[in-house]
């Protein structure tokens, strides 16, 4: 396939655009994300283009996550984890991808996700 003709996220997950890279395997390529909200936000991107998942990529998908999760929990002990998927309105990207966000206590997730809460506006409470 044309390399400049790939959907962002098929280009982020095959490392053609810069990425920093936290987990990989032969599905799925997990990065930080660009425009985290807490530190250790990390976007798990299947390396095939997808709007939605087989059932295998899917299944791996999800072992990943509980696996960055763990690792989340360890490096920046969170309060909890929120592991999401947007489709649809809610997501600027066509290509299928999951979130694994570190939260705490003091967070408001769902106005972050609609835009009106940024996080370099956050303030701890």
């Amino acid at each position: 396939m044309d390399k400049s003709k790939m959907c962002l996220c098929c280009r982020l997950a095959n490392k053609i655009e810069k990425v920093n890279v936290i987990f990989e395997n032969q599905y799925v390529c997990c990065i930080l994300d660009h425009d985290p909200f807490n530190e250790g936000h990390v976007m798990i991107l299947p390396k095939v283009h997808y709007e939605d998942i087989d059932e295998e990529t899917a299944n791996a998908i999800i072992q990943v996550s509980r696996l960055i999760a763990k690792a989340i929990k360890i490096l920046y002990n969170p309060e909890g984890i929120t592991i999401c998927q947007n489709e649809g309105v809610f997501s600027e990207l066509s290509h299928f991808h999951m979130h694994v966000v570190p939260r705490y206590k003091h967070q408001s997730f769902v106005l972050r996700l609609i835009g009106v809460f940024p996080m370099k506006h956050q303030k701890k409470k």
